[in-house]
């Protein structure tokens, strides 16, 4: 059950207020600097990501579902599990029944994406070609409502919200098959791009169109 205002400091209740829609929300996150995790891994709840200033992708998402489940969203997860343990996950959400979601990642192609979606394997397709790099791939994905832990306080904890994780590890996640060719054509095509531009990310990916708002430092670049 999503707790009360009465909950929520009276700043963090002014930028629910204002964050009430999906393309806010990720704007929101989008300036926020992101959480390498250079003391240590972190799993801060929204309150902490707050104070901290720093998010990386599975706090983006908590975040964003504490946001928007103010607004009447569903606090549900999109994870992703790759070939190389470098899982991903981002909120997800239904708007005039098409699927969308909001993240934040080192990655522009792992942000979010616009509520056009028929279903959740559809929106979870559009990662898999900006997924490749060195070595990601994506293998499975499953979408997590984080109602499930019940009373465990994931939104407002101030100490780390590892259960929070260990629902995710431990969900079954549904294949997605991806041919050995496409995904060598990509991881060839991403290494040449960094090769050619080492302190760039490629953003010029199918289906380019239907991502939401890149951070600044991706926007900048061609």
């Amino acid at each position: 059950m999503k707790p009360p205002r009465s909950a929520f400091l009276p700043s963090e209740r002014q930028l629910i207020d204002r964050l009430d829609t999906p393309a806010r929300v990720q704007r929101f996150l989008n300036a926020l600097s992101y959480n390498d995790e250079p003391d240590g891994i972190t799993l801060r709840s929204f309150r902490e990501v707050l104070r901290s200033g720093l998010v990386h992708c599975f706090e983006a998402a908590l975040a964003a579902a504490v946001i928007l489940e103010q607004h009447g969203y569903p606090p549900l997860i999109l994870s992703f599990e790759s070939v190389d343990d470098l899982d991903h996950t981002l909120f997800v959400y239904q708007r005039r029944g098409r699927w969308g979601s909001v993240g934040r990642s080192r990655d522009p192609g792992l942000h979010g994406r616009r509520p056009g979606f028929a279903t959740p394997r559809a929106l979870a397709l559009s990662y898999v070609d900006p997924y490749v790099d060195d070595t990601g791939r994506i293998t499975g994905y499953a979408v997590v409502s984080m109602s499930e832990l019940g009373t465990y306080d994931w939104r407002l904890s101030p100490r780390f919200v590892w259960k929070a994780e260990r629902i995710l590890l431990d969900y079954p996640h549904r294949p997605i098959a991806t041919s050995d060719r496409r995904i060598e054509r990509l991881r060839r095509r991403y290494r040449a791009f960094k090769a050619q531009y080492p302190d760039r990310r490629p953003v010029a990916y199918r289906g380019r169109e239907r991502w939401s708002e890149l951070p600044e430092e991706f926007r900048k670049r061609p």
